[in-house]
């Protein structure tokens, strides 16, 4: 089952639609009224990241399920001016992205930095969980071809990657056991193609 696809802006618009589309997909999968709370809260999270990322303000969302197994997805376009994303960090005093504070603002910067790489044909830094799409092993998403999949991100291998980590990355695995996303969903995939993001959460009842 694919739920209808709903426009979303930065601003807002469309949410609430989406979010009545999310709990109508759920009931029609027969959850119940606590594990249909739970995958709004992770619709909800998904479009809390969507209003503070720097590019286009529109975002396309669906839902597909199978039984009670749901993926929400969330499409958008990403590309930016290396002047625009210059200019956005110019204004934190440390020169990062301050916006990457907790997992899903540490999400919003994977994106970015999965991004720019893509614009600029360079190489990810130490960004755990990223799979090149060429060699990588890794589903691509509905309609796209792996072979235009630039990179992909998944919370499970960032997962078992800081699990190898946790002396260096202590705030990194605090912020995950912080997370709702991260408690919530059995999965969280990022995939960058043509200078668009695709963001897909999965969650099986």
């Amino acid at each position: 089952m694919k739920t209808d696809v709903i426009q979303i802006r930065n601003t807002g618009e469309g949410i609430e639609a989406a979010l009545a589309e999310t709990e109508k997909a759920a009931v029609y999968r027969g959850l119940t009224a606590k594990e249909t709370l739970r995958l709004r809260l992770l619709a909800e999270e998904l479009f809390g990241m969507l209003r503070t990322i720097v590019g286009e303000k529109d975002a396309r969302y669906w839902i597909e399920a199978e039984g009670k197994a749901f993926s929400l997805h969330l499409s958008m376009k990403t590309r930016m001016s290396t002047d625009l994303r210059e200019a956005l960090l110019e204004v934190s005093t440390t020169g990062k992205n301050e916006a990457a504070k907790g997992f899903m603002g540490r999400l919003r910067d994977i994106i970015l930095q999965m991004d720019e790489a893509d614009a600029e044909a360079g190489a990810l830094g130490d960004v755990y969980g990223f799979i090149n799409g060429d060699t990588g092993s890794f589903d691509a998403p509905m309609g796209v071809s792996m072979h235009h999949v630039i990179g992909s991100w998944s919370m499970r291998e960032y997962k078992a990657s800081l699990e190898q980590h946790k002396d260096t990355e202590a705030d990194k695995w605090d912020e995950l056991e912080k997370s709702i996303t991260a408690k919530l969903a059995d999965e969280v995939k990022i995939f960058i193609h043509g200078g668009s993001a695709e963001m897909v959460i999965e969650k099986s009842f």
